[in-house]
């Protein structure tokens, strides 16, 4: 009979980090009786998710699951470099993980305790590595982001480590850059995900890619028939440890709070597929001038819509957007007396909850990787919208490669300071709302190829008993 096995999860700080682990921890455990899980919570030194978050994602949790939560850190955040702070805050938690580890294999030493199996970290805790060492156990990535994005981070390590090629010399540049992992040449300039294209930044996912290369596996938040192309070019490679693609990885769970009923009740007396609903992720926001060009689209172009709209933190402070406690003063004079009826401004959004609505037919989207597999999931196309991180680069797969979505700004970037006007941004609502268009027919046929590919014997649902397998080899 096998020994139970222990995996520790070490999640980056943020609630899309926080709810990927959990989820998967959650299929690991249902497929093996023999499997634990202790999942240890980092928490910024600034309010990064909503009171009772992890409360409301342990409801009716397994008993093999357990969570740890480590010490805070006070890290000064002004003035800091945005693509250092993480770093160093993660860096100063290994302590931490080791004590809390230790107290783990302390209390299991019998023979009836499982034993420690390895760690599970996602793509920013790459020094934990130097832990499982410590613990001679192995270490596995789970990946939160598209295969596409791990083989660019792949391709620019090679081409840096072997070729002495700097991708920094990309920023503001026409040039195109061909990636194994995309179909298409990349607009290096304006897709790279802007840490790339700093010298800092660059320097750390490079990093990040080379200390990849260690591990025993890596999780990715993906299935083949979305992403086969960039899957088997980071496989074919031959220099990678082995892709273990187990998505889409969704918390489909609604939010059941007086605010989202609200919204949800809203959207009951919509006509089906007439909404376009507008949301930029938990850290999206925009200036006053965006917000007008925005409003004055939403109005011109008599479309129905939810607008998730949230007010920007202070300059030069890391930390993420809040609530409006009057939308009145940032929209233009009288748009909420003009638009009542067909539209409807909020704060924070049920995304979820919405995206499963009927009465939704288009998503104006940041494209984060888990709001794109959300959209994928209940078949609702996407109108992209990139801000910040590797988005601009899922906006590209996502229109250019896989014609899934349709383009409002694919090279926006929050910190350019740049406004998109209200007619690209209408011209981009009214295509992705066609009811008819070939982008809409193909997110269907995505959005059941991606529920089979969990169902029994699918693809990713067969990628994770591989993975469960060599655990107990």
């Amino acid at each position: 009979m096998k020994k139970a096995a222990e995996l520790v999860f070490i999640p980056s700080p943020g609630v899309g980090h926080l709810v990927s682990a959990v989820e998967i921890a959650k299929l690991l455990v249902a497929r093996d009786d023999q499997l634990f899980i202790t999942l240890l919570t980092m928490k910024l030194p600034f309010d990064c998710m909503p009171k009772g978050t992890v409360d409301a994602y342990t409801d009716s949790m397994s008993q093999r699951i357990k969570f740890v939560d480590l010490p805070e850190e006070a890290i000064e955040t002004r003035g800091i470099n945005p693509n250092l702070f993480l770093k160093l805050f993660i860096e100063n938690q290994k302590a931490h993980v080791k004590d809390a580890v230790t107290k783990l294999t302390e209390l299991d030493q019998s023979d009836s305790k499982p034993r420690l199996a390895g760690f599970v970290i996602d793509l920013f805790c790459t020094s934990m590595i130097d832990v499982a060492d410590e613990f001679g156990v192995p270490t596995y990535i789970f990946f939160t982001s598209s295969s596409g994005f791990l083989g660019l981070m792949f391709h620019l390590q090679t081409l840096h480590d072997e070729q002495k090629k700097d991708c920094v010399e990309f920023k503001d540049s026409d040039a195109k850059l061909v990636v194994p992992s995309f179909v298409n040449p990349l607009p290096a300039g304006s897709v790279l995900p802007g840490v790339f294209l700093d010298k800092h930044g660059a320097a750390e996912f490079i990093n990040h890619a080379r200390r990849f290369r260690e591990t025993k596996g890596i999780l990715v938040n993906t299935f083949i028939e979305l992403e086969s192309h960039a899957l088997h070019s980071i496989s074919d490679d031959g220099k990678t440890p082995p892709l273990y693609p187990v998505g889409p990885i969704l918390n489909l769970k609604s939010d059941n709070n007086h605010e989202g009923s609200e919204i949800l009740k809203w959207l009951d007396d919509q006509p089906p597929s007439s909404v376009v609903f507008l949301c930029f992720g938990s850290m999206g926001s925009f200036g006053e001038d965006q917000v007008r060009e925005i409003a004055c689209a939403l109005e011109h172009s008599g479309l129905r819509f939810l607008w998730s709209l949230r007010q920007a933190p202070p300059k030069g402070m890391v930390a993420f957007p809040s609530d409006y406690a009057d939308h009145k003063g940032v929209l233009p004079e009288g748009f909420l007396d003009r638009t009542v009826g067909i539209g409807k401004v909020i704060g924070w959004a049920p995304q979820v909850a919405i995206l499963a609505h009927r009465a939704i037919g288009g998503f104006v989207s940041h494209c984060g990787w888990n709001s794109t597999l959300e959209s994928l999931w209940h078949g609702v196309p996407v109108a992209t919208w990139p801000m910040y991180a590797e988005q601009q680069l899922n906006a590209f797969q996502l229109v250019r490669d896989l014609g899934l979505a349709v383009e409002i700004k694919m090279s926006y970037r929050r910190d350019d300071q740049v406004v998109v006007s209200a007619e690209e941004i209408e011209r981009g609502i009214t295509e992705v709302m066609e009811h008819d268009s070939d982008q809409r027919k193909r997110v269907k046929e995505m959005s059941e190829k991606c529920k089979k590919a969990l169902m029994d014997s699918g693809s990713s649902h067969s990628s994770l008993g591989r993975f469960i397998d060599q655990l107990f080899l």
